[in-house]
């Protein structure tokens, strides 16, 4: 059995749908105090919401990654309120599609403050209520696209992602003399908002990929994130959890076809 999380400090950002949602419900079912962030504060209020008609607690904030003085701002609200900051998911993040001849240098440059430069933001500022605790763990959302796969019109995006493994491998060095973990979940296909607009047909080829022939869930992810955040996790740093139903093992999908029933 892990060790209760009840009344720890967690903080989410990109959290009023998809994944991040997802992570926040799941802190706030297992009694976390759950600082919901995202750049439009009524998704934010509707997924704090949420989780306090559950019983949890939980608290929204209109929150901009890329920028250093909301991320402070950010922070100050999370110990204003409870007093500390235990936990930071960084899980905010965007995927715009374009392809490298069509793709502008701001196109380029907003999915890097994004994914990348708004990871090492809401870390830095959160640092200071960390490092008073005596101890803390971040997870960071990363994903399979860049760090092992790769897809047409995400170049930009899997050069974030590929990023932050990088970023975190040294952060956990540094951290370590404060006792605070850093690690890294990578979901593969997850079913969300975001592919919505993709289409049935991209949703069965990708099911179609995978082993598990399933499209992963938020909770999926959540439960993950879970786990780096507790105390039984207290010896793994800088560390990678890839969760995607098998997707990256095939060598082709004649590897598939030979799986049988």
């Amino acid at each position: 059995m892990f060790a209760s999380l009840n009344d720890r400090v967690c903080i989410v950002t990109g959290s009023s749908k998809g994944i991040g949602r997802g992570i926040a419900r799941r802190f706030g079912a297992v009694g976390c105090k759950v600082l919901v962030v995202a750049r439009h504060v009524e998704g934010a209020e509707r997924v704090a919401g949420e989780i306090t008609a559950a019983g949890g607690k939980a608290a929204a904030f209109q929150g901009d990654v890329t920028s250093p003085e909301s991320m402070d701002a950010m922070a100050r609200a999370a110990v204003e309120r409870w007093g500390g900051i235990d936990i930071l998911c960084a899980n905010a993040g965007i995927f715009p599609a374009a392809k490298l001849a069509e793709m502008t240098a701001a196109d380029f440059d907003h999915v890097i403050a994004t994914n990348l430069k708004g990871t090492f933001l809401a870390i830095k500022a959160c640092l200071p209520a960390l490092k008073a605790r005596g101890q803390g763990r971040i997870v960071v959302t990363s994903s399979i696209t860049g760090p092992i796969t790769g897809y047409p019109g995400w170049t930009h995006y899997g050069a974030s992602k590929a990023g932050q493994l990088g970023f975190i491998r040294t952060a956990a060095i540094e951290l370590a003399p404060s006792r605070i973990t850093i690690n890294a979940v990578m979901p593969g296909n997850i079913m969300t908002e975001g592919l919505d607009g993709l289409g049935q047909d991209y949703l069965d080829k990708m099911t179609a990929s995978i082993p598990l022939r399933r499209l992963g869930s938020v909770d999926d992810i959540a439960n993950a994130a879970l786990f780096f955040a507790t105390d039984e996790a207290a010896y793994i740093t800088g560390q990678t959890l890839v969760i995607d139903g098998g997707q990256v093992l095939p060598e082709s999908m004649m590897a598939l076809d030979e799986m049988g029933g």
